[in-house]
């Protein structure tokens, strides 16, 4: 999916046509890449997790499947634990009582060779998406597909939600323009949307601390990646090395050694629209 926002190209003057000129990459020791974004139906009695892991080494380079030693979500109320189950190279799941994840702090912890991995999320709520259609206007081009969407913002509390907008596109929203009130908005896509293609439109409750990294990472990749892929820059999220400790109370910060991804824990509304 293209983005609508500008695309920076980088030109290479070569000044001779005979000689071969071979630009190293600048490669790192590999950081594992973590999308553990569980996304919450409260309509449903079991919720399904899916965690990616992966592996990055240099700016240029595609994720790579990580092999992880265990993975596990802990919730730190009732002392119960699911053990994720690695499906295909990369991908660990399980599934467990959507009570598990919405009352209590939720701690995920990692073990990735010899290092062990930390992060912390409670469950936030969302609202349901009141209205989701097509428009009519037009953006820059004027061949932009229009999606209306609308909802009701959670009353008496500070919110902040996240949009996943199909195609690996998001965007974040505050509601501090709107509290406690109905909001529209319009979402305009590219020609790359036809006419018969269905969009699903996924309405996320995040915490302020979530909401922030996605904005970061949503302007940092010109919005045409998702908060999981290998970042554009170092966006740190909430995933901290605590190799040498085995109390997630007592983390010592690893500035340097640290996962790049996030651990949330968030009610997911959607709703999908079939373009004409």
């Amino acid at each position: 999916m293209k983005n609508l926002l500008p695309i920076l190209i980088l030109g290479f003057l070569f000044f001779s046509c005979e000689d071969v000129i071979e630009v190293d990459a600048p490669s790192e020791t590999p950081k594992l890449n973590i999308d553990a974004l569980i996304r919450v139906d409260t309509s449903k009695t079991r919720t399904t997790v899916k965690v990616i892991a992966g592996l990055t080494s240099s700016f240029f380079d595609d994720l790579k499947p990580a092999k992880l030693n265990q993975i596990v979500i802990t919730n730190l109320r009732t002392e119960t634990s699911l053990f994720l189950q690695e499906s295909e190279p990369g991908i660990y799941v399980g599934v467990q009582n959507t009570t598990f994840f919405t009352n209590g702090e939720l701690a995920l912890y990692i073990e990735h060779e010899d290092q062990t991995y930390a992060a912390r999320a409670t469950y936030m709520e969302a609202s349901e998406i009141t209205k989701l259609e097509q428009g009519n206007g037009t953006l820059f081009e004027g061949n932009e597909t229009e999606i209306i969407i609308a909802f009701t913002d959670i009353p008496n509390k500070d919110n902040y939600y996240l949009f996943d907008l199909d195609f690996n596109e998001y965007l974040v929203t505050e509601d501090d323009f709107y509290k406690g009130k109905s909001f529209e908005f319009s979402y305009f896509y590219n020609d790359d949307i036809t006419s018969g293609m269905e969009i699903n439109i996924n309405l996320l409750g995040v915490d302020e601390a979530f909401y922030n990294y996605m904005d970061l990472v949503i302007v940092q990749s010109g919005g045409s990646q998702g908060p999981f892929q290998t970042p554009v820059a170092t966006v740190k999220g909430n995933i901290t090395n605590i190799t040498g400790t085995t109390d997630i109370n007592d983390i010592k910060v690893d500035t340097k050694n640290f996962a790049f991804g996030y651990f949330a824990v968030c009610q997911s509304f959607s709703k999908s629209i079939i373009i004409e």
